[in-house]
């Protein structure tokens, strides 16, 4: 036999097999055949999969040095003052916050009262040095 065959759950479009399986989970609730993990249970199995993960020193050993890696290439970056890919800077508003020429910040909420200069630059909690 040559090529894949078109029978089969597996050779099924996935929307179709997760419908699929959908209904047999449902079935099986409302039969009250269903497994419900405990926590303790779910705990168990966790912890007999970290101990089978673990015995693969190879693979702990890739995931240490690339974890040491990646840590090391954002302490550097910060120290040049450097994004790294793991950074994204966001803009942060406070409710009215308020350009320097005068235009709302996309995102902040509208000012439930009038922002005066003095109260549009900080919120007095800064300290002051």
């Amino acid at each position: 036999m040559t090529g894949k065959s078109r029978r089969g759950f597996a050779s099924m479009d996935p929307a179709r097999q997760r419908e699929i399986a959908s209904r047999g989970g449902k079935a099986a609730h409302e039969k009250g055949t269903a497994h419900e993990w405990s926590s303790d249970e779910a705990r168990a199995a966790g912890r007999k999969g970290g101990v089978t993960v673990s015995r693969d020193r190879a693979h702990m050993a890739a995931i240490g040095r690339e974890g040491g890696e990646s840590r090391s290439a954002a302490s550097r970056a910060a120290r040049a003052g450097r994004l790294t890919e793991r950074e994204v800077p966001i803009a942060v508003a406070r409710e009215g916050a308020v350009r320097e020429d005068g235009r709302p910040v996309r995102g902040a909420a509208e000012p439930s009262r009038p922002v005066s200069p003095s109260t549009a630059k900080g919120t007095g909690s800064e300290s002051r040095a």
